[in-house]
């Protein structure tokens, strides 16, 4: 309790320093809460105290704080887990003009990328994976569907598609696919991705611990060899209020090209 006390002083300077302003309460509250975040006072992946001990602390309604926070939800600068609570959100910056496994990413941020395994299957290709891989309808394709995490957290739900040809037995992958690809001289040298908003329904919003209809990224990546082969095809689901994905974008008269 003495530390939350403490937190919500060092954010919001006591309940004097709300009521001074002419400005409605919940937006001063926002506006405190939006330097505390510039200044570090609040940091990235730091839980905020609960709603019932800010209105206490502040002398103001409940009703009032969750309004200033909900609006932050919506606007992306917090982020709600059921029986987690309120926290600063964590952005993943992931490059769009690197090819990169999950693995990877998260190792850069000096964070542990993890998997729980929802299916590792053989079968033959659906419709989708035979126009996507370049497949005829007899051919067999590896299904690895997981839920990946990064330090213990859900982070994306992850479905990729792989000609057996490239991956014989989908219980080789330990940890990261694209290492085991690489070990067998397949790693995929570019991709094609496609990004699309969309609304999150209620078995993957379970799984990813998030609400249902929650936003979320949905992003189809098509890996390829050298030569142009198709051999990885992934349909990824990332929560919105967690990933920023970025592109360097170039004039294409510019002398650096």
């Amino acid at each position: 309790m003495g530390t939350a006390t403490s937190l919500i002083d060092r954010i919001f300077g006591g309940p004097d320093a709300i009521s001074r302003e002419s400005r409605p309460l919940y937006m001063q509250l926002q506006k405190r809460i939006r330097e505390a975040v510039a200044e570090g006072v609040l940091k990235s992946g730091d839980t905020i105290p609960p709603e019932r001990e800010i209105a206490a602390q502040l002398n103001v309604s409940r009703v009032t704080v969750r309004r200033a926070i909900d609006d932050l939800v919506k606007e992306g600068l917090f982020t709600q887990r059921q029986g987690a609570g309120t926290f600063v959100t964590d952005r993943i910056q992931q490059p769009l003009n690197y090819l990169k496994s999950y693995t990877e990413v998260m190792a850069e941020r000096g964070q542990v990328a993890g998997s729980k395994w929802l299916d590792r299957s053989l079968g033959l290709a659906t419709e989708e994976e035979q126009k996507a891989l370049k497949l005829t309808e007899v051919d067999e394709v590896v299904r690895l569907y997981r839920l990946r995490t990064a330090d213990g957290q859900p982070m994306a739900l992850e479905l990729a598609s792989l000609p057996r040809k490239f991956l014989d037995n989908p219980f080789a992958i330990s940890a990261s696919l694209y290492q085991t690809l690489a070990e067998n001289g397949f790693r995929p040298v570019k991709a094609l991705q496609k990004i699309r908003a969309t609304s999150i329904d209620a078995k993957r919003a379970e799984l990813l611990n998030i609400e249902v209809n929650s936003a979320v990224l949905y992003i189809e990546r098509l890996g390829l060899l050298k030569d142009g082969t198709p051999m990885e095809f992934t349909r990824s689901y990332f929560p919105g209020d967690s990933y920023d994905f970025v592109a360097e974008i170039r004039n294409p008269g510019s002398e650096d090209e």
